[in-house]
């Protein structure tokens, strides 16, 4: 019987094959699988990400889903809707007729001029005033198509379907306050006269010095120097960035009192208390009112105010500006300057006031007085 072969096998041969049976029985995934996973991965992200930028569609007042219609309204030559409330003596007996244009978060009723000017004043001048709910805002539809010049356009309609006649006094508080800017543009030749309550300013109007910009934009609080970035740079994240909860957005949007001086904040409790209208004011959803105000707002402007001319050459009228002094929302030292600029502006400084200054017991009478010339 023959012998068996006996062979040796070296210590390195052994590790070798068994690391060979290991890699054998190790997974492997099929070729590309790993650069589809992330290409799968980055589609995710990208459909979240363009979800979570994407305003839900607004909830228009009288769609079937939408708020109900309670207000008077007018209908637009594109077809909107545009609620309006009159307040003083009837239309047809006025001697003065003013339209009034509420300011950022707000709605026909914060007509804070028609709400605390004394009645004895408004008999003996005879005073109409008008407010309007701005597009996306309370009753009057969304306005997706809204540029700077589109609200002045909205003003004289309404104007001419309530029979204001040829000319007609505008009164505008903060955000509405910028809007006058876009009426003396637009439709200088439709006014009597006009009143801009602590308007808001934009940064990016051509004719600042930069530096002066530069320090009134560092007076704002961090989260609202970046919520009027976003606006202005990257519009398209606006309703994003105020909606995340990441990072703080507009103090404006959230109602921080931060932003309010001293006076402001004794002049509040009144406010809230005759503030019984809140849900109405974002009822149709918050992009095409608060949103859609800052993306026009800090947007790229087709003009700046400093560039307008005297739309009264031979003072059959006249332009006011208020501002106070601590304004905390809308930097004085920006009003100022637009003032130096435009000689033909009557500007009224007020030692102390904040930007809720309207409110102030008797200021109201004393804007329409020196806006009418009584």
């Amino acid at each position: 019987m023959a012998a068996g072969v006996n062979r040796k096998i070296s210590a390195a041969s052994a590790r070798a094959h068994t690391r060979r049976a290991k890699q054998n029985a190790s997974f492997k995934l099929p070729s590309g699988i790993c650069t589809n996973i992330l290409l799968v991965l980055f589609a995710g992200i990208l459909a979240w990400a363009y979800q979570a930028i994407q305003p839900p569609i607004p909830k228009t007042c009288g769609s079937p889903d939408g708020p109900p219609v309670t207000a008077s309204r007018i209908k637009l030559k594109d077809g909107r809707y545009l609620a309006y409330k009159e307040h003083g003596v009837p239309r047809d007996a006025a001697k003065y007729k003013i339209v009034y244009v509420h300011g950022f978060d707000s709605c026909r009723h914060d007509a804070v001029v028609a709400n605390t000017l004394l009645p004895e004043i408004v008999e003996a001048l005879g005073v109409y005033i008008v407010s309007f709910d701005r597009p996306g805002y309370g009753e009057s539809d969304p306005n997706p198509k809204r540029t700077v010049q589109s609200l002045p356009l909205d003003i004289e309609e309404l104007a001419d379907q309530l029979g204001l006649g040829s000319k007609f006094y505008v009164i505008g508080f903060s955000m509405g306050g910028q809007v006058i800017w876009s009426c003396l543009k637009y439709i200088p030749h439709r006014l009597a006269g006009a009143a801009l309550l602590a308007p808001v300013v934009n940064y990016w109007w051509p004719g600042f010095p930069t530096n002066l910009v530069t320090e009134a934009y560092q007076q704002q609080l961090p989260q609202d120097q970046w919520a009027v970035r976003v606006s202005h740079y990257a519009p398209w994240l606006t309703y994003w960035w105020n909606t995340q909860k990441w990072f703080p957005s507009s103090s404006v949007v959230a109602h921080s009192t931060d932003i309010l001086n001293s006076e402001d904040k004794k002049l509040l409790p009144e406010i809230v208390s005759t503030r019984n209208y809140t849900a109405v004011v974002r009822q149709q959803g918050e992009y095409e009112s608060l949103h859609r105000d800052m993306m026009i707002g800090f947007g790229t402007w087709e003009f700046s105010p400093m560039d307008l001319d005297n739309p009264f050459p031979n003072n059959e009228g006249s332009v006011h500006m208020w501002h106070g002094d601590e304004d905390k929302i809308v930097p004085v030292i920006l009003q100022r300057y637009i003032a130096q600029q435009l000689p033909w502006i009557h500007y009224h400084e007020l030692p102390g006031a904040g930007h809720m200054f309207p409110h102030a017991p008797g200021m109201s009478d004393n804007i329409v007085k020196v806006l009418v010339g009584e």
